[in-house]
């Protein structure tokens, strides 16, 4: 039985990737600060256990990734997904602390969970596994006023790329997923400040999570021999290509 950490797994995204492995049979570790989010979805699963732990703690990480390793045997992937989106605004209005949050957890909490499964990765036998990031469509095209958000995503495309190099001599294949607009609580509060801003604006397209969720699996799935470097799956008509 394959075994998958996903970080960031008590609501959203993470949620339902969780919820997809444990329904595929995979041993899955299911990491957030709230315990009582993580109680109510590993429940009732022999395949989940609940990681309580806040991305950016490093000794917490440690203690989980350790915990999780020696209750399955081995890691085989990582989804890397714990973030926030932060405040909304041209940079000049936005908080330098509010900044610093968002590059905390986005940035610096994804790093660590990297380096732990990497770590993990390169000293089990047999050697090797999968790390796969949440990126952003904002990796590559900002929405406006997305200036916290937009800067750590980009920061991730580059972890991705070198965990991807820097992977190879230990079979470790790192992807990147970018999603858009996944219906999750944080597109519903992004919904919520446009039509603050302007009644009048529609809301944007929307996905069901669980195609987001599946994309996961699918990259999970594949071989050792092969690897889904970039995947993008979004709302089909969201605005993201030509003006849109």
């Amino acid at each position: 039985m394959k075994s998958i950490l996903i970080t960031g797994a008590s609501s959203g995204i993470g949620a339902a990737t969780a919820a997809k492995f444990i329904e595929d049979g995979w041993l899955v570790g299911l990491l957030a600060r709230r315990s009582d989010k993580l109680k109510a979805l590993t429940e009732g699963h022999e395949n989940a256990i609940p990681l309580v732990a806040d991305v950016t703690d490093a000794d917490a990480m440690q203690a989980a990734f350790n915990g999780f390793a020696q209750q399955t045997g081995r890691l085989d992937v990582l989804f890397n997904n714990a973030g926030m989106f932060g405040p909304s605004g041209p940079i000049d209005e936005i908080p330098v602390d509010a900044f610093d949050e968002v590059m905390n957890i986005n940035i610096r909490g994804m790093f660590i969970a990297a380096r732990f499964a990497f770590a993990q990765m390169r000293g089990q036998s047999p050697q090797g596994g999968r790390i796969i990031n949440n990126g952003s469509l904002s990796a590559h095209n900002p929405r406006p006023g997305s200036v916290c958000y937009t800067t750590s995503k980009h920061a991730i495309t580059g972890l991705t790329r070198t965990l991807s190099l820097d992977g190879r001599a230990y079979d470790i294949a790192c992807g990147q997923i970018d999603i858009g607009n996944a219906r999750t609580e944080l597109v519903d509060d992004l919904n919520k400040r446009a039509q603050a801003a302007n009644p009048d604006q529609p809301l944007m397209p929307m996905m069901n999570v669980d195609d987001a969720a599946r994309s996961v699996l699918h990259m999970a799935q594949m071989p050792a021999s092969a690897n889904v470097q970039f995947m993008t799956v979004m709302a089909t008509k969201m605005p993201y290509i030509g003006r849109g």
